[in-house]
């Protein structure tokens, strides 16, 4: 059983969650994933990690709440305990190396991002980060985006706060930019929704940079055997599990991937509702 140390709203359907792991902690590295159970009968689910602390023996994740599983954790309190917490899994994202790097987060997107553009600062890169939010009520962790970004470009699609725009609008800018003055990024690390993450690769394609992108798969073991999250890089099957959740972007195929994370959407609408509904009756009770 693994103990919620803290549990903290960031906005009313994304919540931080510190958990006490001192296993996965010893070992869990920027990239990486966990797949938890909140129950004995519950579905397993991926999460990558946020942020961990190996002297305190804990990982910490950042979690919306879309789904039955993520509702069930959201009734969780602090002191309360998870049934499962399993990683750290995956291949840790490959930050050495690079000298001048531009991170694009997009959304929730953002927590997986920012241990990688914090991973790349304190290795001496110079790190430029776009960080896109549909609007003012849904922005997490720009302090935290400041402290390890030389320069932090904030995103809003209804201009509510920063800057109005997609985050391709502001990269595109930015290389642009960057080629002008003969100083253009050697890699761009994209986390965020399939669509972004999509157009992103398309953008940086014409100016040359690698893209680095992390897919979020429909998963289930995590350890290669289900073949749930698999996916088509360069014309070959590719386990997100086992072989990611890095990729190279430029070979990813986007349009298979989003059918494939669409195949379900109507069962978890579902399921989210029964649950709701669950915890409705119980707090009538």
């Amino acid at each position: 059983m693994y103990r919620i140390v803290t549990k903290e709203a960031l906005k009313p359907t994304v919540i931080l969650y510190e958990i006490e792991a001192p296993m996965v902690a010893r070992k869990a590295q920027p990239g990486q994933f966990i797949i938890l159970r909140v129950d004995e009968n519950g579905e397993r689910i991926p999460i990558t990690i946020h942020d961990y602390n190996r002297e305190k023996g804990t990982v910490t994740i950042i979690v919306q709440t879309v789904g039955a599983t993520t509702e069930k954790l959201s009734h969780k309190q602090q002191g309360e305990y998870l049934h499962d917490f399993v990683g750290p899994l995956g291949k840790p994202t490959e930050t050495e190396g690079k000298k001048k790097v531009c991170v694009v987060g997009g959304g929730v997107g953002c927590a997986i991002a920012l241990p990688i553009a914090r991973e790349l600062h304190e290795q001496g890169c110079v790190v430029h980060s776009v960080v896109g939010f549909r609007s003012k009520d849904l922005l997490i962790l720009e302090d935290e985006f400041n402290a390890c970004s030389d320069k932090v470009f904030m995103m809003t699609d209804d201009g509510t706060y920063g800057e109005k725009g997609f985050t391709t609008v502001k990269l595109k800018e930015l290389l642009e930019k960057a080629k002008a003055e003969g100083q253009q990024y050697d890699h761009c690390i994209c986390i965020g929704p399939l669509p972004m993450m999509k157009f992103v690769c398309q953008i940086t394609k014409e100016y040359g940079v690698a893209t680095m992108v992390d897919m979020n798969c429909i998963m289930i073991d995590g350890s290669g055997m289900c073949g749930g999250c698999r996916l088509t890089v360069g014309g070959e099957t590719k386990f997100a599990c086992v072989d990611g959740p890095d990729f190279d972007g430029d070979l990813v195929d986007f349009d298979e991937a989003m059918a494939r994370g669409t195949m379900y959407r109507p069962f978890e609408a579902k399921a989210r509702e029964k649950a709701c509904n669950l915890f409705k009756t119980q707090e009538g009770m």
